[in-house]
């Protein structure tokens, strides 16, 4: 005796095929946006590039060596300038600027606890103004920016580094 069983089994079959696919649709669909999702990367622009570039400078200057030291500023301005102003008790001012097109190098010498961050450029690119009221200004030039520093992880001198290039090839 045979049954004739044939809706039965292709419904069966066509909804286990169904299933099939439905899960294998959403598993491609899943997979596809996360792949999109990582071929997408964030990238800073020019102010977020100023602001990072300024908060890390500011978080990892260390004036404790400099006793005599009563304010300071050092900044990375939008027109692709570092600044820095130290004034001392005695009313005596230091004055260093460059553009960071004339960047020839980054160094750091230290470690992740203390250290300097040499700027350097090739040629005497580094105008150095002191102010003292006893002996009067004294304009000069320099080749090397030295800015003492503390907590200086690789991973924020390695980002520091990054920026300084992004300014320095922004003038060009």
């Amino acid at each position: 005796m045979h049954f004739i069983n044939f809706g039965f089994n292709f419904v069966v079959m066509f909804r286990s095929v169904r299933s099939g696919i439905k899960q294998t649709l959403l598993f491609a669909a899943i997979f596809l946006a996360v792949s999109v999702s990582y071929c997408f990367k964030y990238s800073f622009n020019e102010q977020d590039w100023l602001i990072w570039t300024n908060k890390c400078l500011l978080e990892t200057y260390d004036p404790s060596g400099d006793a005599k030291l009563k304010k300071w500023e050092l900044t990375v301005t939008s027109d692709n300038f570092i600044r820095f102003r130290k004034t001392y008790a005695k009313g005596k001012q230091e004055y260093y600027s460059f553009n960071l097109r004339q960047l020839n190098d980054m160094d750091y010498l230290g470690n992740t606890n203390t250290g300097t961050l040499q700027f350097k450029t090739v040629a005497d690119d580094i105008i150095v103004q002191t102010k003292n009221d006893r002996k009067g200004d004294v304009d000069s030039m320099t080749t090397v920016l030295n800015v003492p520093v503390k907590n200086m992880e690789p991973e924020r001198l390695d980002s520091l580094h990054q920026a300084m290039d992004y300014f320095k090839g922004k003038g060009l």
